[in-house]
């Protein structure tokens, strides 16, 4: 899905409108398509009291038009719209639907009246994607109004929670509903903590208006952009058919790293799986999982399909030379985690041609860019897609929101995850997922790596609802892959 800025949606409803759509008509489209979630997920409508609080924009207007429509199907106890500016400070539309709202019978106040403090439903349609810096005056005072002064009510604002710019002064909604497609700020951190749960309408925006790829490069990730790669099996199909990977690491004391990777690779639907280990270590490998076979960590890689590189490696001056060795000579493509990103840190290396997908948490993005932490967080998003770009390299860079940078320029949001995955060896599951899916589909790479994230983040999702996020562990989550598989394909 693609996910875009608040300037490139504005440029699109500028195009649509050009192209013949008027504006009222987006509106009216708008306006439908929310109440018609209102009645999905809160009906019957007629036992909620409502307030719908109005901004003098844009997204007032559409907020005008959800409270005409309510009135119009007269399917809620009681309506309250909250409007503080007169109809002269509207903008056209806002003050079209006042006019068509008032006929109606539907009057609307400057403030939020004592009764409506009792409300169950509060339409939040102040602040659009338009704003610019931080709510001011009347529309600040709402904000903190809505926020603590409906105790009883869910809060489900129009497009994006008002004042989503700024972390301290925005709506905290309890569900979103935005039009045409995502907004940046509504899904990355720290406000996308604000939206609450985040659904996409579609109110008449021609699809080609999203269909530049050089425009629009961010992307949502979602299992409808991967399901095709969980269809059925053939029924003759063997092991051979599906890859056999080679996890390279864990040495002295280290091994349950590198066997950790390989049973995840072994889980997310690799044929055959290898893990190149220290001798002392195989026990360990093949205690975690008797179906993982091994071979000494100074291996040749052999005719294997792919090859991960880094869990439990240490820092072995001669471990980190051969990781560096292969990430530049090596046909296969790599993935490269934990301390095969160190053996690469401080030096200028560039993917040789063959797929290398990196997988660093902040701290390891910082000496692979050479950058402070600072910069890193003052554009996370920017950072990573210059760095595949400039790199040659797929970059996964874990944290809340996962990111994954193609060279090509696109960038992937993974929205699945929590913090209890915050904990030792999750790394190293990621990296055999990851790896299991190029393993089966060496002509999908870019989908495998996308789906391998999503999966990773929504088993641990899934084993943090069973275990808590406080006690989770790396193979708990690993547990629960099975369920995240069958969730994208059961669609």
């Amino acid at each position: 899905m693609k996910v875009l800025t608040a300037a490139q949606m504005r440029e699109i409803d500028r195009r649509t409108i050009e192209a013949g759509v008027p504006s009222l008509i987006l509106m009216e489209n708008a306006a439908c398509r929310f109440v018609e979630f209102l009645e999905r997920q809160f009906g019957p409508l007629s036992r909620h009291r409502i307030v719908v609080v109005c901004g003098k924009g844009n997204n007032g207007g559409d907020g005008l038009a959800v409270a005409r429509q309510l009135k119009l199907r007269g399917g809620c106890a009681a309506l309250d719209v909250v409007l503080p500016w007169p109809e002269g400070e509207l903008s056209p539309d806002a003050a079209a639907n006042l006019r068509m709202l008032s006929l109606l019978g539907v009057a609307t106040s400057a403030r939020i009246e004592p009764k409506a403090r009792a409300a169950t439903l509060v339409i939040d349609a102040l602040l659009g994607t338009g704003l610019e810096g931080p709510a001011r005056g009347a529309a600040a005072e709402l904000i903190q109004e809505i926020n603590s002064g409906f105790p009883a009510a869910a809060i489900v604002s129009v497009d994006v929670p008002s004042g989503l710019h700024e972390e301290g002064q925005s709506v905290r909604a309890s569900h979103t509903v935005t039009f045409t497609a995502p907004k940046l700020e509504q899904v990355l951190p720290p406000l996308c903590d604000r939206v609450g749960e985040l659904h996409v309408a579609d109110i008449g925006t021609p699809a080609a208006m999203l269909e530049h790829e050089a425009e629009f490069w961010l992307h949502l990730a979602e299992p409808s952009m991967f399901r095709r790669l969980f269809g059925p099996r053939p029924r003759g199909a063997h092991k051979g058919d599906f890859g056999h990977a080679l996890i390279i690491g864990g040495d002295h004391g280290k091994g349950g790293a590198a066997a950790m990777a390989g049973l995840a690779a072994l889980r997310a639907g690799a044929g055959l799986v290898t893990v190149a280990t220290a001798r002392e270590e195989r026990a360990t490998v093949t205690s975690l999982a008797p179906e993982l076979m091994t071979q000494d960590i100074y291996d040749d890689p052999g005719d294997r399909d792919v090859v991960a590189i880094g869990p439990g490696l240490g820092r072995d001056p001669e471990l980190a030379g051969m990781a560096q060795r292969l990430f530049l000579t090596s046909a296969l493509p790599m993935v490269v985690d934990a301390d095969g990103l160190n053996a690469l840190a401080g030096t200028a290396f560039h993917g040789p041609g063959p797929w290398r997908v990196l997988t660093p948490h902040p701290g390891e993005m910082v000496r692979l860019a050479g950058c402070s932490m600072t910069d890193l967080q003052a554009d996370r998003l920017g950072l990573a897609r210059r760095f595949a770009q400039e790199r040659n390299v797929v970059l996964v860079l874990k944290g809340q929101r996962t990111l994954t940078a193609l060279p090509a320029g696109r960038v992937y949001i993974n929205p699945t995850g929590n913090p209890g995955m915050a904990s030792a060896g999750s790394g190293d599951i990621l990296t055999g997922i990851i790896t299991g899916m190029l393993a089966q589909w060496p002509d999908r790479r870019e989908l495998a790596v996308v789906a391998a994230v999503w999966l990773h983040g929504r088993a641990g999702d899934l084993a943090a609802a069973a275990y808590g996020e406080r006690s989770l562990t790396a193979t708990q989550t690993l547990e629960f892959l099975p369920a995240a598989i069958r969730e994208v394909e059961a669609g």
